[in-house]
């Protein structure tokens, strides 16, 4: 293995284990900034020593030992206050032998999940709506700066500076690393699900890289949300988030070739739809439509999942159905994507034209601008009118877009396939 290929191999093991490492480092030293210093500082250590040394069998515990020497060294030095730094070191010197047991430990408690706990730390209410979503994201997620800002469509060096605020806060207000109860925890669940949905999304469909899915995070995102679902079981919305990600996650097997290529939702093999997830779907679907949240945000959008989990085959699928569900959801929750969304349905449902007339409207939608995905409906809707040198250039626009390896490539490949049937 190159210097080079052993850097993006740490990189890849650092991006899965960060969220887990901070959680953990966090419920130690309780200050979310110090703890993502410290799993930085673990990082600089790994590429220094694994390009040698191979990655450790357990890379995560490595990290989170290696961690936590690294804080025992910050206290001893006057980093912290005296007393403070006694208490924690001891703590730190006490258990730093059982780092793999007690984070594993702290993983499988319902209630004491470490990464439940940051993620209710970094949704607290002493932040803005817009610093908690990107905090969570950044810490919980494992996303880069900029990958979240491009989701916020702002630029990298402003998201950054709400970053560091947000930590600055956090901090000065002595949060404390819990998760809360009763009316405090209605009132913090919206930021939670809202990020959980935006960590599912960046696993199910990432912006950025090599790789078309991200597994770890979609298996957090649900994870998370399952144990949300027994903390609020009264909360249909949790049960409606929890039903469209089992849903959307059935599919992660169908939506790749075995080189990593995407497969489009109507090409994918459907008997590789794992049914146990589409049941637990329909399932917690049904529990949030019981407890009247049927026109929530995302039990609509589940149940759009499930139109399409009930079919067969593309064809089967009820399409009708599908936008009538989007023209609620847009009365319920407007935004230009769910209007695109729509527009996708509506095509499939009315005929190519009937989308197109739609997504035209929303191409001077400012907040679309650079949103690939709008220029790839127009091109796909413009090629089954058979306008293949418009959508050519539709597709191109769509790749130039993306930051997403795999998806670009297949961008790319549409419009090459207009260009050859032009």
């Amino acid at each position: 293995m190159t210097a080079t290929e052993a850097h993006r191999a740490i990189e890849a093991v650092f991006r899965i284990e960060s969220p887990r490492l901070i959680a953990g480092l966090t419920r130690v030293v309780r200050d979310v900034g110090v703890a993502e210093d410290l799993a930085q500082d673990a990082l600089v250590i790994a590429l220094e020593k694994w390009p040698a040394s191979g990655v450790p069998d357990n890379p995560g515990a490595w990290l989170m030992a290696t961690a936590k020497r690294r804080a025992i060294d910050r206290f001893r030095h006057g980093k912290l206050k005296e007393r403070k730094h006694q208490e924690i070191g001891r703590s730190l010197e006490a258990r730093q032998d059982a780092a793999a047991a007690e984070l594993d430990a702290a993983l499988d408690d319902p209630v004491g999940d470490d990464l439940l706990r940051l993620m209710f730390t970094a949704c607290h209410p002493v932040l803005s709506p817009e610093a908690r979503v990107a905090l969570t994201l950044r810490l919980v997620g494992g996303l880069t700066t900029g990958e979240i800002a491009r989701s916020f469509l702002v630029p990298e060096p402003t998201l950054a500076q709400r970053l560091v605020r947000a930590k600055k806060t956090l901090a000065e207000a002595r949060v404390p690393f819990e998760v809360p109860r009763g009316p405090e925890l209605a009132a913090r669940l919206r930021s939670v699900l809202e990020v959980l949905y935006l960590v599912f999304n960046e696993g199910y469909a990432a912006t950025a890289g090599d790789d078309w899915l991200r597994p770890a995070l979609c298996d957090d995102a649900l994870r998370l949300g399952r144990i949300l679902a027994d903390l609020a079981p009264g909360e249909p919305e949790v049960h409606g988030l929890v039903a469209l990600m089992e849903i959307q996650a059935s599919r992660a097997r169908a939506r790749t070739r075995p080189s990593g290529e995407p497969v489009l939702l109507l090409e994918q093999d459907r008997a590789r739809w794992d049914q146990l997830l589409i049941r637990r779907g329909l399932a917690a679907l049904e529990r949030a439509e019981s407890l009247g949240g049927a026109r929530g945000p995302y039990a609509l959008q589940a149940a759009i999942a499930a139109c399409h989990a009930r079919a067969r085959a593309a064809g089967d699928t009820d399409w009708r159905r599908i936008a009538e569900l989007y023209e609620i959801l847009a009365g319920v929750a407007p935004s230009p994507v769910v209007e695109l969304n729509r527009a996708v349905a509506v095509s499939m449902a009315f005929g190519p034209a009937a989308g197109l007339e739609r997504v035209d409207a929303l191409v001077a939608e400012p907040s679309l601008a650079s949103y690939h995905l709008l220029p790839s409906v127009r091109g796909d809707l413009l090629q089954k009118l058979g306008r293949l040198e418009e959508a050519r250039g539709e597709f191109e626009r769509a790749a130039a877009l993306t930051r997403n390896t795999r998806e670009r490539e297949l961008l790319l490949g549409r419009a090459r396939a207009c260009q050859a049937g032009a």
